[in-house]
């Protein structure tokens, strides 16, 4: 069996505090520098509070009380779409929830069509749970929506894998190609890449 989501997906990381977000929309998060001035009293019932304090506990390996922040982050701000993707990342590749992550990256689209972001994890996702067809149609929508974001690679590289499940052999070797010209440091494409080729006969 080819390298699975887990993997592919731990290639990313959460959407961290202050750092711009390139999925496509236009967005970048805010630095929350400005909030430490204030005590953290204050801030307590607000979203973004949330947001950053899972963002913490997801760092220092406390995952389950990352979930839990995050899950207050949409309590209280429901259109959250970062929230949403950071609390599937952590369901997919710390627990294997697939189908708990795809139903946070499902409402993460449903706020925001054009994330990007979204669409990419929810195709690791399906991958997961060997819905290779929808995994191809997420990751081509990741491509679509932004072909020029840095993590485009991943895309490629899980559409591959799914196409090499439904034995289109040539198309997995393309997109593999295609993530290994973006990174040429990626060493799962270059390993799916070989076991596809054995799957042609291809041993040279």
């Amino acid at each position: 069996m080819k390298f699975r989501s887990t993997a592919i997906a731990a290639v990313l990381s959460l959407i961290p505090v202050g750092q711009t977000l390139i999925v496509g929309t236009g967005a970048a998060l805010t630095s929350t520098a400005v909030m430490l001035s204030v005590p953290e009293k204050a801030h307590a019932q607000s979203a973004r509070f949330y947001f950053d304090r899972g963002f913490d506990k997801n760092q220092s390996g406390d995952y389950f009380g990352a979930i839990s922040d995050y899950t207050k982050a949409i309590e209280i701000d429901p259109r959250y779409v970062n929230a949403y993707i950071n609390r599937g990342m952590i369901k997919d590749i710390q627990f294997n929830d697939y189908s708990g992550a795809i139903s946070d990256y499902t409402k993460a689209i449903e706020i925001n069509p054009r994330s990007a972001h979204a669409f990419l994890e929810r195709g690791a996702s399906k991958l997961g749970l060997e819905d290779y067809d929808g995994a191809i149609s997420d990751s081509t929508r990741a491509i679509n929506l932004d072909a020029l974001d840095p993590r485009v690679y991943v895309a490629f590289m899980n559409r591959g894998i799914a196409k090499s499940s439904l034995n289109d052999h040539s198309g997995a070797i393309s997109d593999f190609n295609k993530a290994i010209a973006i990174n040429r440091r990626y060493e799962l494409a270059y390993s799916n890449r070989g076991l596809t080729k054995i799957d042609l006969e291809d041993y040279s």
